[in-house]
């Protein structure tokens, strides 16, 4: 006997004869011949290597050999309808992993709210949040430690890489830091051209010191480099000192920080786009676009609600 071999139609033929009591209300339920009932309970009997029915009349019973199969089939297609019920949270999206990779300003702003919100739409998807670098979040992608990676667009892969999927989550306006005494405080909208001669900080390399090259590019100048540093508490305590100012993103929420004032630029304001990305062809997995949409809702609340994003 080689129980591997069983098939579950047989042992759910075998169920509906012992609770209708007849090979023909058995075929009518099942919509299947008496014939073919026969056959499937013979060919059970040969597997299980013993008799499963007797003549009883003009009519079938089950033996005592049945009843003892029958009492462990209940347990087994017990715990498939149990599987599948699971599986089909898996197919609803309402179970199973969703590990999200961001840059630090993006997780207070952005990931926290959405995996809140996912949590309570999703009690029993599990998430995994992991803080990198902007443009390391590809190469986390492409290993398989992260599902969803929140970079910039300056670090997108070109557009033959067709490893990833992105699309734009939220663009991030940039504000110049200002010392709290420096004479252009007092304007709504300093000119980014007017502080030129400033000492600016920005770090020596990675996506800050680029965005803030690009944006004083624009404005018709090269900024002078005061300071070297990339962390924002280091920038925006370096301002508050007087040591130079520096453009910061509105998701670094520096707004509260003593010493310092933050200004809109004029015309033009500078801004970084925030993006999501994918290995490609993932993002049709329910947990994963179910994840992409808590993030894209927090990403329109921020905006909705918060008139310094619009």
């Amino acid at each position: 006997m080689r129980v591997t071999e069983w098939d579950l139609r047989k042992l759910r033929v075998l169920r509906t004869l012992h609770e209708l009591g007849t090979v023909r209300a058995t075929a009518e339920a099942l919509s299947m011949t008496p014939s073919a009932v026969s056959q499937q309970l013979s060919t059970l009997s040969e597997q299980a290597g013993v008799a499963l029915l007797e003549a009883h009349g003009r009519r079938v019973r089950l033996t005592e050999a049945a009843h003892v199969l029958l009492r462990h089939t209940d347990v087994v297609l017990a715990q498939l309808e149990r599987a599948e019920a699971e599986l089909d949270r898996f197919v609803r999206g309402e179970v199973g992993r969703v590990r999200v990779g961001s840059f630090a300003t993006a997780i207070p702003a952005l990931v926290v709210p959405a995996l809140d919100s996912l949590r309570r739409s999703h009690p029993k998807l599990r998430t995994r949040v992991h803080q990198a670098e902007a443009a390391e979040v590809y190469d986390l992608l492409a290993a398989g430690e992260i599902d969803i990676g929140l970079s910039l667009a300056a670090h997108a892969p070109g557009d033959q890489d067709g490893r990833y999927e992105r699309g734009e989550l939220l663009a991030d306006p940039l504000d110049v830091a200002l010392p709290a005494g420096h004479r252009a405080a007092d304007a709504p909208a300093p000119s980014l051209r007017d502080l030129a001669e400033e000492p600016w900080i920005y770090g020596a390399s990675g996506p800050w010191r680029e965005i803030t090259l690009a944006a004083c590019a624009q404005a018709g100048f090269v900024p002078r480099q005061g300071h070297v540093a990339s962390d924002w508490r280091a920038i925006l305590d370096l301002v508050a000192a007087g040591f130079g100012v520096a453009l910061i993103p509105r998701l670094a929420a520096a707004e509260d920080t003593p010493g310092v004032v933050l200004r809109t630029p004029q015309a033009d304001q500078p801004r970084r786009h925030v993006v999501w990305a994918v290995r490609a062809g993932s993002g049709r997995r329910p947990q994963i676009d179910a994840a992409l949409g808590a993030l894209a809702e927090a990403a329109a609340l921020l905006q909705s609600s918060n008139v310094q994003f619009k």
